[in-house]
């Protein structure tokens, strides 16, 4: 019987000499793929650590270090880990615990709890999750304290009672510059000065893409910290880089269909060396080199995976590039109308010829007018009211905005005169224009060509 999947060439990929050849993939049934691309999304979306983190080792010695003592040892600390987003903060914490986890005596003797300055906002939702994830809701019940600080020290005096024995505990604050924007900084305070006193052994993690972040505390909050900084940048090779895309594409030892696993994995290793496939991984390089670009980049094509989409390309990685790299605003442009593009031209040319100073209503309307008795044959002229409505409706799409906001409610000031800045740049806009469904040539020309003042 013949492969299902003999001779089937993935789309574009025949009219390529240098694209590689799909491989010879064994027959498998549907779940086969299904596993593959569960294997694949766990790993591109996070649930799911890699086996080491060569490119990370003297941070993940660090941290390693602080929380293993605080567990082993007793000892009290703190340490923030800083790094723009998507360097990989979150999953180096994440590898440290679990490397932790395996040992029984760390394990039984540490506490976590996780807080997020995005969801606990102020110290009264950060005390109560605190007292969710240390399971002490029955102890506290319906206690009033008198502040923060005697109901932590509540807390922490009931672990010590409780019959397990006194355990250590480790506070991982992600988001942590944004904890820094509480009243008087109390949570941060109260948890540093635990640190100090040495009642009871805990560590504080800070989580933050803020360099400065430090400069954000208080003085007597600074007092009481550590100042232990962990940086994690993004500092990977362009080979480095590859070597990423190869290891997530790559199928485990422990893959049911054994073949299949060998020749996927045949045709991963081989797979950079598509020219179309190296240019995508070197643009998207350029641009971000963080690991979390490159996941998202390659999450729309493992999301494809099927028999009819038995592996990945060239062709699939370019089309979610385009995907990824798609301009907000030039998409935006794609639906408003003829009249409207005609005014942000106008705005164009009146912003260039001012030197990016602000423009008005009136101004805007003289030069489409002088657009449509001079150089148009085809567009249709509106009258002022009209023209007025659709340039309102591009500042309600925030594609243009009022200089000064005071000054844009106020009723002494007419809207067609008050002082306005356009939002859509240049190259934006050309863009916009070259991709508009049936754009009068006229528009293009006008956007080239300005018209004489």
């Amino acid at each position: 019987m013949p492969s299902k999947n003999m001779g089937r060439k993935s789309k574009g990929a025949g009219d390529r000499k240098d694209a590689i050849a799909p491989p010879c993939l064994p027959v498998v049934e549907d779940e086969v793929y299904l596993e593959v691309q569960r294997i694949l999304r766990r790993r591109v979306c996070g649930y799911e650590l890699p086996d080491s983190l060569p490119y990370l080792q003297d941070q993940r010695r660090h941290l390693l270090d602080i929380i293993e003592r605080c567990a082993t040892q007793g000892e009290s600390n703190s340490a923030l880990v800083i790094g723009p987003r998507g360097s990989g903060k979150s999953m180096l914490l994440a590898r440290v615990l679990s490397e932790l986890e395996k040992s029984r005596k760390i394990a039984n003797n540490l506490l976590r709890v996780h807080l997020n300055g995005l969801l606990q906002t102020d110290d009264r939702i950060a005390i109560q999750e605190i007292t969710r994830q240390l399971r002490l809701e029955n102890v506290v019940e319906d206690k009033v304290f008198g502040s923060f600080a005697e109901n932590l020290a509540f807390l922490l005096q009931s672990l010590k009672t409780d019959s397990s024995g006194a355990q250590s505990i480790l506070f991982v604050l992600d988001e942590f510059d944004l904890f820094a924007h509480h009243k008087n900084q109390t949570l941060l305070y109260n948890l540093f000065d635990v640190c100090q006193s040495a009642q009871t052994p805990i560590t504080v993690i800070g989580i933050t893409c803020r360099l400065d972040v430090v400069e954000l505390l208080e003085k007597r909050v600074k007092s009481r910290f550590s100042h232990r900084q962990i940086h994690v940048f993004n500092t990977l090779t362009f080979d480095q880089y590859c070597d990423v895309f190869r290891q997530t594409l790559a199928l485990p030892p422990s893959f049911s269909h054994k073949e299949f696993a060998r020749e996927w994995n045949k045709h991963v290793g081989i797979l950079t060396d598509d020219t179309t496939v190296c240019d995508i991984l070197r643009k998207t390089y350029d641009l971000d080199k963080s690991v979390r670009s490159l996941f998202d980049l390659m999450l729309l094509p493992i999301s494809r995976i099927s028999s009819d989409h038995p592996t990945i390309n060239g062709l699939h990685l370019l089309e979610s590039r385009k995907v990824h790299s798609a301009d907000s605003k030039s998409a935006m442009l794609h639906g408003v109308s003829v009249l409207q593009l005609c005014l942000i031209i106008a705005m164009r040319h009146l912003t260039e010829l001012y030197e990016g100073d602000p423009f008005n209503f009136e101004m805007v309307f003289n030069e489409y007018q002088k657009f449509i008795q001079k150089k148009s044959h085809t567009v249709q002229q509106f009258d002022k009211a009209v023209v007025l409505k659709a340039f309102e409706h591009l500042v309600a799409l925030e594609l243009v905005k009022a200089v000064d906001h005071s000054l844009a409610s106020s009723t002494r000031t007419q809207k067609e005169y008050r002082a306005m800045s356009i939002l859509v740049t240049a190259s934006q806009l050309a863009e916009a224009l070259s991709s508009y469904p049936a754009c009068p040539s006229e528009l293009k020309h006008w956007f080239n060509n300005p018209l004489p003042s």
